[in-house]
């Protein structure tokens, strides 16, 4: 029977081929495991990774692990020369214009790290400015030696560092910096450098105060005749707080419950309401809806003048109106929580916003 013998001879043949085979896809197998677990180990390209692990969402943008911990290392750096927080927004701005947050080592001619800072122009070697810490140091090194630094509109320190092509890039950068420094600032916004009373006056200015010309403080006790706390639940405890902290002290950076900058009045006075409103004078000015004018003021309203730090397109000073004419605002480290006529700041008034409606129509809301 050939065909029974020459199929005895395959079957054969098949069985040798699969005990070579075996063992060399058994190998192949441990070959790939070992690799995979290699590869996991040595932290192969798996997701987003890279330094600092990761990438984060932070306000409106998401960062990479490495961005996240450049920024956290330019705040680190910040912090630790006791400069205020202005600084770490102004260096972090910086740093996302010329090379989004990556320490790059290649740029326009010799321009290398997170500053994009050059060595034949004297900022450093490769290996100092591609130094992450050294670059932010010598970057720090020329803000602070320029003249009122942190009272500059946004984007003018940041241009005036680095002298840049494009300077109109930085400003709209500052609110994103900004958010990666609120993520990881500890301690209190504007530390006071021990033995210099020059630099604290200075960096006490970093407030918001307003820019002069308000009326003499009004005593509460010089609260119109007649005057009343507005009707609705939530305007009434926003402004019945504010009107209980006349008198308290102004401390830049300040949230309460016994100091106040004037944003941190804000804040805490509406939370107090239980509606929550944003940090800072350039968040809150975008809170709520936009009041058309002062004829048309309710009390908790927040009304914005430029202050000492801003301008009419982006304001740093704020109070809340209180009614029957009357504004109540943290008006300085000197002056502390007052009350101001409504007349003093008309001049100056470049925004409104109402952050929360009454639950119902209110008559004679404004009595100038």
């Amino acid at each position: 029977m050939p065909n029974s013998g020459k199929g005895a001879w395959v079957a054969v043949a098949l069985g040798v081929a699969a005990l070579v085979v075996l063992p060399v896809l058994l190998v192949g197998v441990a070959v790939l495991a070992v690799s995979g677990s290699l590869g996991t180990a040595f932290g192969g390209c798996h997701g987003d990774g890279g330094p600092g692990g990761g990438g984060q969402q932070v306000g409106d943008r998401q960062w990479s692990g490495e961005q996240m911990t450049n920024a956290r290392t330019i705040t680190s750096v910040v912090q630790q020369r006791q400069l205020p927080k202005r600084a770490a927004v102004i260096a972090i701005s910086t740093a996302i214009v010329e090379s989004n947050l990556i320490n790059v080592h290649h740029g326009d001619r010799d321009s290398l790290g997170l500053f994009q800072q050059r060595p034949s122009m004297g900022w450093g070697t490769p290996e100092q400015v591609t130094n992450p810490v050294y670059a932010t140091n010598t970057f720090l090194d020329h803000l602070v030696d320029l003249p009122g630094w942190h009272a500059l509109p946004p984007g003018e320190a940041q241009q005036e560092v680095q002298a840049s092509a494009f300077p109109e890039r930085y400003a709209p950068q500052e609110q994103a910096a900004g958010d990666l420094v609120a993520r990881f600032w500890t301690g209190p916004d504007n530390p006071l450098p021990p033995g210099d009373p020059a630099q604290q006056a200075a960096y006490t200015a970093l407030g918001c105060p307003d820019q002069g010309g308000s009326n003499l403080p009004l005593d509460p006790a010089d609260l119109p005749p007649g005057y009343q706390l507005p009707a609705d639940p939530r305007q009434r405890a926003a402004v019945s707080y504010a009107l209980s902290k006349l008198g308290a002290p102004y401390v830049w950076g300040a949230k309460g419950p016994d100091a106040f900058d004037c944003s941190g009045l804000m804040q805490a006075a509406w939370a107090h309401a239980g509606v929550p409103i944003s940090a800072g004078t350039t968040s809150q000015v975008h809170d709520g809806q936009a009041v058309g004018g002062l004829g048309q003021l309710q009390p908790g309203d927040l009304v914005f003048i430029p202050g000492s730090l801003g301008s009419p397109s982006n304001p740093r000073h704020v109070g809340m109106y209180a009614g029957h004419g009357l504004i109540v605002n943290a008006y300085d480290a000197s002056t502390g929580v007052i009350l101001e006529r409504l007349d003093a700041w008309a001049g100056e008034v470049v925004a409104i916003r109402r952050v929360a409606e009454p639950a119902a129509p209110q008559e004679g809301s404004h009595q100038a």
